[in-house]
């Protein structure tokens, strides 16, 4: 038995996309549609400058002057950047950031896609579980602020109440060095868990159901299906939670001021909260903006490293 094998059509010729007319080849009706559109544009184009481009680029000026916001800038080169990287303080603050982010990422990820997974399935009340789940990430700061406040209270909260009818004495949760970052991170993990949660469902949910029914008919038991099956298929809602999300904890300030301002002794001062201390309560304006290029640069350094990395495990990514 001969099997013929099918010659391709050949392809067709594509059209190429005809040029854009230049401003002077344009009809009336196309040059008054064009400048109605560049009206649309021009809030976004003005706000993009002043409250964007601008800041930043006053920002990296500022890095390289004296300036306090009552005399003019002095230019001072590389001075300021000089009496950070020699500051205890500096070190430390940036080493928290790092304890903060890496405290907070990788359990988040974990949780979340674990959440995921519990909820991607036909059962009653999926709904409501999804909504309580997603509810913490919408949460105004200053209202969540308040209620862990209560919750690590040393004499009313509900921890210590908790640990009480076990018989433990519960800490000072926020006032004390070896316990304040990490009650942040709990609160952080409850309020960032839902956004990663729903990412992790959308993409549970596009995985096509017959690549796991042909795993269970090569004999594949649930721990093969899922490091074979979701994870790959997962791997570009992974990426992108974890870049956001590394992004999002290099940047954490809310929490910080809100609930600890940085204390007991600086122990949960973070970069960007110790940037807001030094150029509007101390008026180090320069010294302030010297500090932010560092935490940009830091910032595009792991996302860089991120986005090469991630031709080796994220799904369809070098396409």
């Amino acid at each position: 038995m001969t099997v013929s094998a099918q010659v391709p059509a050949p392809s067709q010729p594509v059209a190429a996309t005809p040029p854009r007319p230049r401003w002077s080849e344009m009809s009336g009706l196309a040059r008054r549609e064009a400048i109605e559109g560049y009206l649309f544009l021009l809030p976004n184009i003005v706000a993009f400058f002043v409250f964007l481009a601008g800041p930043m680029l006053a920002a990296v000026y500022f890095a390289f002057t004296n300036y306090d916001l009552t005399w003019p800038p002095r230019f001072t080169f590389l001075e300021n950047f000089q009496v950070m990287f020699n500051n205890d303080l500096f070190w430390q603050v940036f080493g928290q950031t790092f304890y903060w982010a890496f405290g907070m990422v990788p359990a988040t990820i974990v949780l979340a896609l674990g959440l995921a997974m519990m909820i991607n399935r036909e059962m009653r009340g999926v709904l409501t579980y999804r909504l309580v789940y997603f509810i913490p990430h919408v949460t105004l700061s200053v209202a969540a602020s308040i209620v862990w406040l209560w919750v690590y209270h040393p004499d009313v909260g509900f921890l210590n109440l908790l640990l009480s009818y076990v018989g433990i004495d519960g800490p000072q949760w926020l006032l004390n060095r070896r316990t304040a970052m990490p009650s942040l991170i709990l609160m952080g993990w409850w309020k960032s868990i839902g956004f990663a949660m729903l990412i992790f469902l959308a993409g549970l949910q596009g995985i096509p159901a017959e690549l796991y029914e042909a795993a269970v008919m090569d004999g594949a038991n649930p721990r093969q299906r899922f490091w074979a099956i979701t994870v790959p298929m997962l791997s570009p809602a992974i990426f992108f939670v974890m870049v956001t999300s590394i992004i999002g904890a290099f940047q954490g300030f809310d929490v910080f001021y809100l609930m600890t301002r940085g204390g007991p002794a600086n122990a949960t001062t973070t970069m960007v909260l110790h940037i807001y201390n030094n150029g509007f309560l101390y008026l180090k304006m320069g010294f302030a903006s010297a500090m932010a290029m560092v935490l940009f640069a830091t910032i595009m350094l792991f996302t860089l490293g991120q986005w090469l990395y991630a031709r080796n495990w994220v799904h369809g990514f070098a396409d």
